[in-house]
């Protein structure tokens, strides 16, 4: 393979990357909608921000995916529990604002 092949499989490999990157995105963006609305909605009950069952089954969950998808389960899990994190830190947040 000459350098100018190889620069140009990078380049198509690179915009599919960016495409996917892209998609990440956006669904997450759809997600954070959803946990938001999950928030006021724990917040309206009175549940607290955090379910550690819930997350616990989300990890199994995710880390199964994982395996059959042929990535690291421990990646997937790092990814999930930052996830989580930052909508725990939502759901507070949407507590302490309806609590005012």
């Amino acid at each position: 393979m000459t350098q100018d092949e190889a620069r140009a499989e990078l380049r198509r490999l690179r915009g599919s990357i960016d495409n996917m990157d892209s998609a990440l995105v956006h669904l997450l963006a759809e997600r954070f909608k959803v946990t938001q609305r999950v928030g006021e909605l724990k917040a309206a009950a009175g549940l607290p921000p955090a379910d550690p069952d819930r997350e616990a089954a989300q990890i199994a969950r995710l880390r199964a995916l994982a395996v059959d998808a042929d990535l690291d389960p421990e990646f997937a899990e790092k990814f999930l529990t930052f996830i989580v994190t930052e909508v725990v830190r939502h759901h507070e947040q949407i507590a302490a604002e309806q609590g005012e």
